[in-house]
Order: structure tokens, then C-alpha cells, then sequence
């Protein structure tokens, strides 16, 4: 994919929270790889400000990215879901790594696919005595029937960004989308400008 946006003539590539940083090494044009971080933190300060807040990683591998959003929310305390499969056949336990009773709890995620695992973490912190759980991840590709699953599930709040379009993301009042077109604007005035892109997530 990187080679066909080369030879198609791109001269360069603007994109948001790549499932891996390591994707910008296959373009051999200039590549920047925005973050919705920014974003959601200045929405969960305008909404959630009053809560006692503690940002959760669903899985061990997000940990670096739960750690930055936590950092840029007056670095709020971080819990870890570890999610193992005992047996083939059985479902998976999720433990708890951190106190997150009596704390508002914000999962985030870079992509929501079917939602499984988000609303299975949701349930399994309200088990540990979290007072709310909420979801804010980048992607929202909510196939299947993950609207349905976050409909019915112990989501507060699903919050993606507008990076994917669905049409039957208003069936539920659970999902809110954020605009991430201020983001690009300001990052293609910075490129245009020949001005510093990173410093935006500074």
C-alpha cells in the first residue's frame, strides 16, 4: 500500500494513530502520524472533569498509550486489563491490575472492531468497583454487531473519532463521535508553513 501511494505521485503522507508507529518506515516519502490524544483529553476535561478519573489499557500492549493520555489528564492513575485465555475452548479472564474502585474509569484504545473486548474489560472493572467506564479510541470500525453489544453492555460511553463513517452509529445514544478535522487542518498549515508537526502533540 505504502509503494502504491509512492508511484501514484504523493509526495507525502498525513495519517492518524496507526495501529503500528513501525508502518511509517515502509514509505519513503515524509510520513506524520497524528495522535487523537490531544483531542480526547481535552474532551474528557470538559466532560469528566469532576470525576476522579483513572485511565485503563485494555490489553498489556497499550500500556504506552494509556500512559500518555493519562499523562496529559494531570496524570491521572493507570490500571492494566490482563486478558488471558486459561484453556483452548474456555473464554478469556480478565484480571484487574491496579485499585480502580471508587474511580471513574476511561479505557483507551487505538481501534474498536466488534467491541468484544471492550465492553467484556467494562464489565469486568463495574465487577472491581469502578463507578463508571468509558471508551474513547481513535478508530471506530464497529462491525458486526458491536453497536448492539455497546448498546446493551456496561459502556457509559463509547467516544470515537469521525475517521470512519457509519451511518447507524446514532441507533445508540451510547456513541459520540469527535471531529478530527481541526487536528489535520492545523497539521496541513504546519506542513504548508514548513513549520514543526510534532510540536502539536507537545
Amino acid at each position: 500500500m505504502a509503494n502504491l501511494i509512492t508511484t501514484a505521485g504523493a509526495n507525502r503522507v498525513l495519517t492518524m494513530d496507526l495501529h503500528a508507529g513501525q508502518i511509517q518506515g515502509f514509505f519513503d516519502i515524509p510520513t506524520d502520524n497524528l495522535w487523537a490524544a490531544p483531542v480526547m483529553a481535552a474532551d474528557i476535561q470538559e466532560r469528566y472533569a469532576s470525576e476522579k478519573l483513572m485511565v485503563v489499557s485494555p490489553d498489556v500492549g497499550g500500556v504506552v498509550r494509556a500512559r500518555s493520555l493519562a499523562k496529559r489528564l494531570d496524570n491521572a492513575p493507570l490500571a492494566i486489563v490482563d486478558k488471558r485465555r486459561e484453556r483452548a475452548g474456555e473464554s478469556e479472564v480478565m484480571n484487574i491490575i491496579g485499585d480502580v474502585e471508587g474511580h471513574c474509569c476511561v479505557l483507551v484504545d487505538d481501534i474498536v472492531d466488534s467491541a468484544g473486548t471492550l465492553c467484556n474489560a467494562a464489565a469486568a472493572l463495574k465487577a472491581q468497583g469502578a463507578t463508571k467506564v468509558l471508551a474513547y479510541c481513535s478508530h471506530g470500525v464497529l462491525s458486526g454487531k458491536a453497536v448492539e453489544r455497546v448498546a446493551n453492555g456496561e459502556l457509559a460511553e463509547l467516544v470515537v473519532t469521525d475517521s470512519i463513517y457509519h451511518a447507524n452509529m446514532g441507533e445508540t445514544p451510547k456513541i459520540r463521535r469527535l471531529a478530527i478535522a481541526p487536528l489535520f487542518g492545523e497539521a496541513i498549515h504546519r506542513i504548508a508553513d514548513e513549520s514543526s508537526v510534532s510540536s502539536l502533540f507537545d
